[in-house]
C-alpha cells in the first residue's frame, strides 16, 4: 500500500480517538462522582446538608441575632409604604391613598429645608472628622507609655465617660455653662452659651469628644498591641525616636483600621443622635439645633403628619446609604480596604 493511499485514513483514525477519548472521560466522571457518594464526599445539595450537619451549633447561637435584626430592622421595613399614601388611622398602612412622592416634594419646598439639612451636614461633619482623628490621636500617646499599670490607668480614665447617659451629659453641659456660676460659665458673665446659636456646634461636638474618645481608641489600641516588638527594635536601632515610631510604625499599623470605621462613619452623616440635641435644644439655640431626627419627631409625633415623617426618615436613610456605598467604592479603589 502506498502513502497516498494511507493518507485518507487518518482524520477517520483521528474521530475515532477523539470519541474513544470522550467516552472514557466521561466514565471516569461518572465514576468519580459514584466514588465521592460512596466515600460520604457530598455535592451539589448535600454540601449544605453536611455543612448544616457540622456547624448546627454556630447557627443555634446564630439565630438570637438574625431574630433580633430581622424583627427591628427587617420587619419595620414594611411600614416605608406610609411614605408614598395618604395615612389613614381607620384604614391602617396600606389602607390610605397613594400619594407617590407627594411628600418629599413637600419636604423639598419645606422653607425650612435649606436650615435643617445644612444643621444636619454642619453638626455631623465636624463630629465625624473630630471624632474620628480625636480616637486616633489618644491610641498613639497610650501607646506610647510604658509602665503598664499607668497605661491601664489612663486607660480605664478615659473611657468612663463613655458610660454617662445622655440625660445626664446634657445636665452636666447646663450645669457648667450656667452663666453667673457654672464653672465655665462664670467666665461669659450672665450670658447663657448655650442659647448662642454659634456656640451650639462647638459644644456639641466637644462634649461629644469628651464623651467617646476614650472608648473609640481602644479598637486602635488593639491594632497597635499586635505590632511586632522586633519593628521597634529594628527602628530604635536605626536612630528612630518616638515621633519616628508613630510615623512608620504604628500609623501603618492604624491605617486599614481606620479606613474600616471611616466607611461605617459615612453612614450616618445625616443620622446625627437625637436624644442629646433634642435636650440641649431650646428656643434660643433652635436655628442652629434643628436637624432632621428633630424636625422628625417634632412633625410625626408631636403634629401627628406620620406619612410626612416616614419621607423625611426615608430620605434621610438613602442618602445616609449613598454616602456609605459611594466611600467604600473610593476607598476600595484608593487603596484596597472596604467592608464589601
Amino acid at each position: 500500500m502506498t502513502q497516498s493511499e494511507q493518507t485518507p485514513v487518518q482524520p477517520a483514525q483521528s474521530a475515532q480517538k477523539t470519541e474513544a477519548g470522550q467516552a472514557v472521560s466521561h466514565i471516569s466522571r461518572r465514576e468519580r462522582k459514584k466514588k465521592e457518594v460512596q466515600a460520604g464526599e457530598p455535592h451539589g445539595s448535600g454540601k449544605i446538608t453536611r455543612h448544616f450537619h457540622l456547624y448546627w451549633q454556630l447557627w443555634v447561637m446564630l439565630l438570637p441575632a438574625m431574630g433580633f435584626t430581622i424583627l427591628f430592622s427587617y420587619v419595620p421595613m414594611y411600614g416605608i409604604q406610609l411614605a408614598f399614601r395618604d395615612y389613614d388611622l381607620e384604614k391602617g398602612l396600606t389602607g390610605g391613598r397613594w400619594v407617590g412622592f407627594y411628600y418629599f416634594r413637600r419636604f423639598f419646598n419645606d422653607p425650612m429645608f435649606g436650615q435643617i439639612i445644612g444643621n444636619t451636614v454642619r453638626i455631623s461633619l465636624w463630629t465625624l472628622v473630630m471624632g474620628f482623628i480625636a480616637p486616633i490621636i489618644l491610641a498613639l500617646l497610650i501607646n506610647q507609655i510604658g509602665n503598664s499599670k499607668v497605661k491601664s490607668f489612663v486607660q480605664t480614665i478615659t473611657y468612663m465617660p463613655h458610660f454617662i447617659s445622655t440625660v445626664v451629659m446634657v445636665s452636666m453641659i447646663n450645669i457648667f455653662l450656667a452663666p453667673g456660676n457654672g464653672l465655665l460659665g462664670r467666665f461669659f458673665g450672665r450670658t447663657s452659651i448655650l442659647g448662642d446659636p454659634n456656640a451650639f456646634t462647638p459644644i456639641y461636638w466637644i462634649s461629644e469628644i469628651w464623651q467617646h474618645t476614650g472608648w473609640n481608641c481602644i479598637i486602635y489600641l488593639a491594632a497597635l498591641s499586635s505590632v511586632d516588638m522586633a519593628l521597634y527594635e529594628a527602628a530604635r536601632i536605626d536612630g528612630a525616636g518616638r515621633l519616628q515610631l508613630i510615623r512608620y510604625v504604628d500609623i501603618p499599623t492604624i491605617l486599614p483600621t481606620a479606613g474600616i470605621l471611616l466607611i461605617m462613619n459615612m453612614g450616618s452623616v445625616l443620622g446625627v443622635g437625637f436624644e442629646k440635641i433634642w435636650l440641649m435644644q431650646n428656643t434660643l439655640n433652635v436655628s442652629a439645633s434643628e436637624v432632621i431626627a428633630t424636625y422628625t419627631y417634632r412633625i410625626g409625633i408631636l403634629d401627628n403628619q406620620f406619612s410626612y415623617s416616614t419621607a423625611i426618615g426615608l430620605f434621610n436613610s438613602v442618602v445616609n446609604f449613598i454616602f456609605l456605598i459611594t466611600a467604600n467604592m473610593i476607598a476600595k479603589k484608593a487603596s484596597d480596604v472596604s467592608i464589601f
